[in-house]
Protein backbone atom coordinates (compact mmCIF):
# COMPACT_ATOMS: atom_id res chain seq x y z
CA UNK A 1 0.00 0.00 0.00
CA UNK A 2 2.63 2.55 1.03
CA UNK A 3 4.93 1.80 -1.89
CA UNK A 4 2.14 1.87 -4.47
CA UNK A 5 0.65 5.07 -3.11
CA UNK A 6 4.05 6.78 -3.08
CA UNK A 7 4.62 5.94 -6.74
CA UNK A 8 1.13 7.13 -7.70
CA UNK A 9 1.43 10.32 -5.59
CA UNK A 10 4.72 11.20 -7.30
CA UNK A 11 2.97 11.15 -10.67
CA UNK A 12 -0.04 13.05 -9.32
CA UNK A 13 2.28 15.74 -7.97
CA UNK A 14 4.05 16.18 -11.29
CA UNK A 15 7.19 14.06 -10.95
CA UNK A 16 8.30 13.14 -14.49
CA UNK A 17 11.44 11.08 -13.87
CA UNK A 18 11.62 7.29 -13.85
CA UNK A 19 9.79 5.54 -11.00
CA UNK A 20 10.57 1.91 -10.16
CA UNK A 21 8.47 -0.07 -7.68
CA UNK A 22 10.21 -3.17 -6.32
CA UNK A 23 8.26 -5.81 -4.41
CA UNK A 24 9.27 -9.15 -2.93
CA UNK A 25 5.92 -10.78 -3.70
CA UNK A 26 5.24 -12.01 -7.25
CA UNK A 27 1.64 -10.79 -7.30
CA UNK A 28 0.36 -7.55 -8.78
CA UNK A 29 0.36 -4.97 -5.95
CA UNK A 30 -2.72 -5.51 -3.78
CA UNK A 31 -4.64 -4.06 -0.85
CA UNK A 32 -4.48 -5.93 2.47
CA UNK A 33 -7.79 -5.30 4.32
CA UNK A 34 -9.77 -7.78 2.15
CA UNK A 35 -7.34 -10.56 3.12
CA UNK A 36 -9.08 -11.09 6.47
CA UNK A 37 -12.54 -10.68 4.94
CA UNK A 38 -13.62 -11.26 1.33
CA UNK A 39 -10.57 -13.21 0.13
CA UNK A 40 -10.47 -15.41 3.22
CA UNK A 41 -14.15 -16.28 2.77
CA UNK A 42 -13.77 -16.97 -0.95
CA UNK A 43 -15.87 -13.95 -1.94
CA UNK A 44 -13.00 -12.47 -3.98
CA UNK A 45 -9.96 -13.96 -5.69
CA UNK A 46 -7.62 -11.03 -5.15
CA UNK A 47 -7.54 -7.39 -4.15
CA UNK A 48 -5.17 -5.99 -6.78
CA UNK A 49 -5.10 -2.21 -7.02
CA UNK A 50 -6.98 -0.93 -10.05
CA UNK A 51 -4.02 1.13 -11.21
CA UNK A 52 -2.58 1.23 -14.71
CA UNK A 53 1.09 1.27 -13.78
CA UNK A 54 2.19 1.20 -17.41
CA UNK A 55 0.07 4.23 -18.24
CA UNK A 56 1.60 6.08 -15.26
CA UNK A 57 5.11 5.16 -16.37
CA UNK A 58 5.78 3.16 -13.20
CA UNK A 59 8.08 0.18 -13.70
CA UNK A 60 7.13 -2.85 -11.60
CA UNK A 61 9.82 -5.29 -10.54
CA UNK A 62 7.95 -8.02 -8.70
CA UNK A 63 9.15 -11.16 -6.97
CA UNK A 64 12.47 -9.45 -6.27
CA UNK A 65 14.02 -9.47 -2.79
CA UNK A 66 16.07 -6.45 -1.74
CA UNK A 67 18.97 -7.52 0.45
CA UNK A 68 20.88 -4.36 1.33
CA UNK A 69 21.35 -0.61 1.02
CA UNK A 70 24.62 1.15 0.23
CA UNK A 71 23.89 4.83 0.70
CA UNK A 72 27.38 6.03 -0.28
CA UNK A 73 26.90 4.44 -3.72
CA UNK A 74 23.20 5.36 -3.97
CA UNK A 75 22.46 1.70 -4.66
CA UNK A 76 20.35 -1.08 -3.23
CA UNK A 77 21.35 -4.71 -3.55
CA UNK A 78 18.86 -7.23 -4.92
CA UNK A 79 18.89 -10.88 -5.92
CA UNK A 80 19.19 -9.69 -9.51
CA UNK A 81 22.09 -7.32 -8.83
CA UNK A 82 22.45 -3.69 -7.71
CA UNK A 83 19.86 -1.04 -8.53
CA UNK A 84 20.87 2.63 -8.53
CA UNK A 85 18.65 5.39 -7.19
CA UNK A 86 18.57 9.17 -7.01
CA UNK A 87 15.92 9.03 -4.28
CA UNK A 88 14.92 5.91 -2.37
CA UNK A 89 11.64 5.39 -0.51
CA UNK A 90 11.68 2.51 1.97
CA UNK A 91 8.15 1.06 2.22
CA UNK A 92 8.87 -2.51 3.27
CA UNK A 93 6.06 -2.67 5.82
CA UNK A 94 5.99 -5.10 8.72
CA UNK A 95 6.27 -8.84 9.15
CA UNK A 96 4.18 -10.90 11.56
CA UNK A 97 5.70 -12.16 14.78
CA UNK A 98 6.04 -15.95 14.70
CA UNK A 99 4.92 -17.98 17.71
CA UNK A 100 8.15 -19.47 19.13
CA UNK A 101 8.56 -23.14 18.36
CA UNK A 102 6.03 -23.18 15.51
CA UNK A 103 8.29 -22.35 12.57
CA UNK A 104 7.58 -24.91 9.88
CA UNK A 105 4.96 -26.78 11.92
CA UNK A 106 2.19 -28.02 9.57
CA UNK A 107 -1.18 -26.42 10.16
CA UNK A 108 0.20 -23.25 11.77
CA UNK A 109 -0.68 -20.13 9.78
CA UNK A 110 0.00 -16.41 9.74
CA UNK A 111 -2.29 -13.91 8.01
CA UNK A 112 -0.35 -11.08 6.41
CA UNK A 113 -0.05 -11.79 2.68
CA UNK A 114 -2.26 -12.88 -0.19
CA UNK A 115 -0.58 -16.29 -0.13
CA UNK A 116 -1.41 -16.59 3.58
CA UNK A 117 -5.09 -15.87 2.90
CA UNK A 118 -5.18 -18.34 0.00
CA UNK A 119 -3.67 -21.06 2.20
CA UNK A 120 -6.26 -20.39 4.90
CA UNK A 121 -9.22 -20.48 2.52
CA UNK A 122 -9.55 -24.31 2.58
CA UNK A 123 -9.41 -24.29 6.39
CA UNK A 124 -12.60 -22.24 6.44
CA UNK A 125 -14.18 -24.18 3.58
CA UNK A 126 -13.77 -27.47 5.48
CA UNK A 127 -15.11 -25.93 8.69
CA UNK A 128 -12.11 -27.06 10.67
CA UNK A 129 -11.69 -26.50 14.38
CA UNK A 130 -9.40 -23.49 14.68
CA UNK A 131 -7.32 -22.09 17.51
CA UNK A 132 -6.43 -18.42 17.11
CA UNK A 133 -3.43 -17.26 19.12
CA UNK A 134 -3.78 -13.57 19.96
CA UNK A 135 -6.95 -11.53 20.58
CA UNK A 136 -5.75 -8.40 18.83
CA UNK A 137 -7.29 -6.80 15.74
CA UNK A 138 -6.22 -9.50 13.29
CA UNK A 139 -7.18 -12.31 15.70
CA UNK A 140 -10.67 -10.86 16.12
CA UNK A 141 -11.11 -10.38 12.38
CA UNK A 142 -10.00 -13.92 11.57
CA UNK A 143 -12.19 -15.36 14.34
CA UNK A 144 -15.11 -13.43 12.86
CA UNK A 145 -14.52 -14.87 9.39
CA UNK A 146 -13.99 -18.40 10.76
CA UNK A 147 -17.25 -18.28 12.70
CA UNK A 148 -19.06 -16.96 9.62
CA UNK A 149 -17.70 -19.98 7.74
CA UNK A 150 -18.98 -22.34 10.42
CA UNK A 151 -15.68 -23.25 12.10
CA UNK A 152 -15.35 -24.04 15.80
CA UNK A 153 -13.13 -21.23 17.10
CA UNK A 154 -11.11 -20.86 20.30
CA UNK A 155 -9.09 -17.68 20.79
CA UNK A 156 -6.12 -17.88 23.15
CA UNK A 157 -4.80 -14.63 24.65
CA UNK A 158 -1.85 -14.37 27.05
CA UNK A 159 -3.06 -11.08 28.54
CA UNK A 160 -6.11 -10.65 30.76
CA UNK A 161 -8.28 -9.26 27.95
CA UNK A 162 -8.46 -8.75 24.20
CA UNK A 163 -6.66 -5.76 22.68
CA UNK A 164 -4.63 -5.37 25.87
CA UNK A 165 -1.85 -3.51 24.09
CA UNK A 166 -4.19 -1.15 22.27
CA UNK A 167 -7.00 -0.06 24.60
CA UNK A 168 -7.65 0.31 28.36
CA UNK A 169 -9.38 -2.48 30.27
CA UNK A 170 -12.67 -0.64 30.78
CA UNK A 171 -13.04 -0.20 27.03
CA UNK A 172 -12.11 -3.76 26.08
CA UNK A 173 -14.37 -5.37 28.73
CA UNK A 174 -17.52 -5.10 26.62
CA UNK A 175 -15.59 -6.16 23.52
CA UNK A 176 -14.59 -9.42 25.25
CA UNK A 177 -18.28 -10.31 25.40
CA UNK A 178 -18.53 -10.26 21.61
CA UNK A 179 -16.58 -13.51 21.30
CA UNK A 180 -18.95 -15.74 23.28
CA UNK A 181 -22.02 -14.01 21.87
CA UNK A 182 -20.84 -15.05 18.41
CA UNK A 183 -19.96 -18.63 19.31
CA UNK A 184 -16.19 -18.20 19.72
CA UNK A 185 -14.51 -19.19 22.97
CA UNK A 186 -12.08 -16.62 24.39
CA UNK A 187 -9.44 -17.87 26.83
CA UNK A 188 -7.44 -15.13 28.59
CA UNK A 189 -4.35 -15.55 30.80
CA UNK A 190 -3.60 -18.42 28.42
CA UNK A 191 -0.13 -19.07 27.02
CA UNK A 192 0.69 -21.64 24.36
CA UNK A 193 3.27 -24.23 25.34
CA UNK A 194 3.35 -26.42 22.22
CA UNK A 195 1.47 -27.00 18.99
CA UNK A 196 1.18 -30.63 17.99
CA UNK A 197 0.27 -31.15 14.32
CA UNK A 198 -2.02 -33.90 13.16
CA UNK A 199 -5.59 -34.69 12.16
CA UNK A 200 -6.76 -33.44 14.45
CA UNK A 201 -3.82 -31.60 15.96
CA UNK A 202 -3.85 -29.92 19.31
CA UNK A 203 -2.61 -26.87 21.14
CA UNK A 204 -1.20 -27.50 24.61
CA UNK A 205 -1.36 -24.53 26.97
CA UNK A 206 1.17 -23.74 29.67
CA UNK A 207 -1.34 -24.79 32.37
CA UNK A 208 -1.77 -28.21 30.75
CA UNK A 209 -5.08 -27.64 29.02
CA UNK A 210 -5.34 -29.21 25.57
CA UNK A 211 -7.33 -27.69 22.71
CA UNK A 212 -8.22 -29.63 19.55
CA UNK A 213 -6.98 -27.77 16.50
CA UNK A 214 -7.11 -28.73 12.84
CA UNK A 215 -5.46 -25.36 12.21
CA UNK A 216 -3.73 -22.69 14.29
CA UNK A 217 -3.71 -19.06 13.24
CA UNK A 218 -1.18 -16.79 14.93
CA UNK A 219 -1.85 -13.06 15.32
CA UNK A 220 0.49 -11.83 18.05
CA UNK A 221 1.76 -8.67 16.44
CA UNK A 222 4.10 -7.46 13.73
CA UNK A 223 7.54 -5.90 13.58
CA UNK A 224 8.97 -3.49 11.01
CA UNK A 225 10.47 -5.40 8.07
CA UNK A 226 13.85 -3.69 8.23
CA UNK A 227 16.30 -6.54 8.72
CA UNK A 228 17.61 -5.96 5.19
CA UNK A 229 18.86 -2.52 6.32
CA UNK A 230 21.41 -4.03 8.74
CA UNK A 231 24.82 -2.49 8.07
CA UNK A 232 23.41 0.39 6.03
CA UNK A 233 23.97 2.97 8.75
CA UNK A 234 20.31 3.99 8.75
CA UNK A 235 18.93 4.99 12.16
CA UNK A 236 16.42 2.54 13.65
CA UNK A 237 14.52 2.68 16.93
CA UNK A 238 14.46 -0.26 19.42
CA UNK A 239 11.42 -1.78 17.67
CA UNK A 240 13.39 -1.92 14.42
CA UNK A 241 11.43 0.91 12.80
CA UNK A 242 13.25 3.44 10.66
CA UNK A 243 13.30 6.73 12.58
CA UNK A 244 12.06 9.19 9.99
CA UNK A 245 11.79 12.93 10.66
CA UNK A 246 8.64 15.04 10.32
CA UNK A 247 9.07 15.05 6.51
CA UNK A 248 9.58 11.26 6.56
CA UNK A 249 13.29 11.65 5.72
CA UNK A 250 15.63 9.07 7.21
CA UNK A 251 19.11 9.62 8.66
CA UNK A 252 20.61 8.81 5.23
CA UNK A 253 20.69 11.36 2.38
CA UNK A 254 17.99 10.99 -0.28
CA UNK A 255 16.31 8.13 1.60
CA UNK A 256 12.72 8.38 2.87
CA UNK A 257 10.66 5.85 4.82
CA UNK A 258 6.88 5.46 4.99
CA UNK A 259 4.19 3.12 6.27
CA UNK A 260 4.50 0.27 8.78
CA UNK A 261 8.31 0.26 8.69
CA UNK A 262 8.79 3.86 9.85
CA UNK A 263 8.13 5.92 12.97
CA UNK A 264 7.77 9.69 12.86
CA UNK A 265 7.69 12.50 15.45
CA UNK A 266 4.24 13.88 16.18
CA UNK A 267 4.10 17.44 17.48
CA UNK A 268 0.36 16.93 17.96
CA UNK A 269 0.94 14.15 20.49
CA UNK A 270 4.42 15.06 21.70
CA UNK A 271 5.94 11.66 20.98
CA UNK A 272 7.21 9.45 18.18
CA UNK A 273 4.49 7.32 16.60
CA UNK A 274 4.72 3.97 14.83
CA UNK A 275 1.36 3.43 13.12
CA UNK A 276 0.66 -0.02 11.67
CA UNK A 277 -2.56 0.88 9.88
CA UNK A 278 -3.90 1.29 6.35
CA UNK A 279 -4.62 5.02 6.59
CA UNK A 280 -0.99 5.80 7.48
CA UNK A 281 0.07 3.90 4.35
CA UNK A 282 -2.29 6.14 2.35
CA UNK A 283 -1.51 9.54 3.91
CA UNK A 284 2.25 9.16 4.42
CA UNK A 285 3.04 8.61 0.72
CA UNK A 286 1.43 11.94 -0.18
CA UNK A 287 3.75 13.66 2.29
CA UNK A 288 6.78 11.80 0.91
CA UNK A 289 5.88 12.70 -2.68
CA UNK A 290 5.40 16.35 -1.68
CA UNK A 291 8.81 16.39 0.00
CA UNK A 292 10.52 14.79 -3.00
CA UNK A 293 8.90 17.08 -5.57
CA UNK A 294 9.08 20.17 -3.38
CA UNK A 295 5.35 20.67 -3.90
CA UNK A 296 4.70 21.23 -0.19
CA UNK A 297 7.04 21.69 2.75
CA UNK A 298 4.86 20.79 5.71
CA UNK A 299 5.37 18.35 8.57
CA UNK A 300 3.67 14.97 8.51
CA UNK A 301 1.55 14.96 11.65
CA UNK A 302 -1.71 13.10 10.99
CA UNK A 303 -4.46 12.06 13.34
CA UNK A 304 -4.00 8.27 13.12
CA UNK A 305 -7.09 6.37 11.99
CA UNK A 306 -8.07 2.75 11.51
CA UNK A 307 -11.11 0.53 11.34
CA UNK A 308 -11.88 -3.11 12.05
CA UNK A 309 -14.89 -5.26 11.17
CA UNK A 310 -15.47 -7.90 13.83
CA UNK A 311 -18.43 -9.91 15.10
CA UNK A 312 -20.94 -7.89 13.11
CA UNK A 313 -19.63 -4.54 14.33
CA UNK A 314 -17.82 -1.73 12.56
CA UNK A 315 -15.13 -0.44 14.93
CA UNK A 316 -13.31 2.80 14.16
CA UNK A 317 -10.58 4.64 16.03
CA UNK A 318 -9.03 8.05 15.46
CA UNK A 319 -6.24 9.76 17.37
CA UNK A 320 -3.86 8.58 20.10
CA UNK A 321 -5.09 8.30 23.69
CA UNK A 322 -1.84 7.61 25.59
CA UNK A 323 -1.63 11.05 27.22
CA UNK A 324 -5.36 11.56 27.81
CA UNK A 325 -6.54 12.55 31.30
CA UNK A 326 -10.28 11.97 30.88
CA UNK A 327 -12.41 9.26 29.27
CA UNK A 328 -16.05 9.87 28.33
CA UNK A 329 -18.59 7.19 27.37
CA UNK A 330 -21.16 8.01 24.72
CA UNK A 331 -23.82 5.35 25.03
CA UNK A 332 -24.07 2.01 26.82
CA UNK A 333 -21.36 -0.51 25.86
CA UNK A 334 -23.93 -3.29 26.29
CA UNK A 335 -25.75 -1.86 23.26
CA UNK A 336 -24.86 -2.45 19.62
CA UNK A 337 -23.56 1.11 19.14
CA UNK A 338 -21.47 3.25 21.48
CA UNK A 339 -18.31 5.34 21.50
CA UNK A 340 -15.57 6.52 23.83
CA UNK A 341 -13.95 9.94 23.71
CA UNK A 342 -10.59 10.70 25.30
CA UNK A 343 -9.74 14.26 26.37
CA UNK A 344 -6.58 15.98 27.47
CA UNK A 345 -7.15 19.25 29.29
CA UNK A 346 -10.66 19.29 27.82
CA UNK A 347 -9.47 18.82 24.24
CA UNK A 348 -10.35 15.62 22.31
CA UNK A 349 -7.26 13.53 21.49
CA UNK A 350 -8.82 10.19 20.50
CA UNK A 351 -12.13 8.50 19.83
CA UNK A 352 -13.27 4.88 19.50
CA UNK A 353 -16.61 4.39 17.77
CA UNK A 354 -18.54 1.13 17.59
CA UNK A 355 -21.34 1.44 15.06
CA UNK A 356 -21.41 5.24 15.39
CA UNK A 357 -19.73 6.52 12.22
CA UNK A 358 -21.06 10.04 12.74
CA UNK A 359 -19.25 10.23 16.07
CA UNK A 360 -16.06 9.15 14.34
CA UNK A 361 -16.36 11.68 11.51
CA UNK A 362 -17.16 14.60 13.84
CA UNK A 363 -14.72 13.50 16.53
CA UNK A 364 -11.87 13.20 14.05
CA UNK A 365 -12.43 16.80 12.95
CA UNK A 366 -12.44 17.99 16.57
CA UNK A 367 -9.18 16.12 17.21
CA UNK A 368 -7.58 17.63 14.11
CA UNK A 369 -8.71 21.13 15.09
CA UNK A 370 -7.73 20.60 18.77
CA UNK A 371 -10.81 22.45 20.02
CA UNK A 372 -12.04 22.02 23.62
CA UNK A 373 -15.44 20.51 24.31
CA UNK A 374 -17.95 20.63 27.15
CA UNK A 375 -17.45 17.22 28.84
CA UNK A 376 -21.06 16.98 29.98
CA UNK A 377 -22.44 17.56 26.50
CA UNK A 378 -19.75 15.41 24.89
CA UNK A 379 -20.80 12.51 27.13
CA UNK A 380 -24.43 12.76 26.01
CA UNK A 381 -24.85 10.37 23.05
CA UNK A 382 -27.90 12.29 21.88
CA UNK A 383 -25.79 15.44 21.37
CA UNK A 384 -23.75 15.51 18.12
CA UNK A 385 -20.09 15.87 19.01
CA UNK A 386 -19.74 18.98 16.89
CA UNK A 387 -22.43 20.57 19.10
CA UNK A 388 -20.36 19.91 22.24
CA UNK A 389 -17.65 22.43 21.31
CA UNK A 390 -17.17 25.07 24.00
Amino acid sequence: MAGVQTAVALREQGFTGPVTLIGAEPHQPYDRPPLSKAILLGKAEDSAFEIDFEDLGIELRLGLDVTGLRAADHEIDTEAGPVAYDTLVVATGAQPVVLPGTEGVPGVHLLRTLDDAVRLGPVLERRHSVVVVGAGWIGAEFATAAREAGCAVTVVEAADRPLAGALPAEVTAPMAEWYGANGAELLTHARVDTVEPGAPGRVVLADGRELPADAVVVGIGARPATGWLTGSGIALDPSGAVTADDRLRTSLPDVYAVGDCASFPSARYGERLLVHHWDNALQGPRAVAAAITGAVDAPYDPVPYFWSEQFGRFVQYAGHHAAADELLWRGDPADEAWSVLWLRAGVPVALLAVGRPRDLAQGRKLIEAAVPVDPERAADPSVPLKAAVR
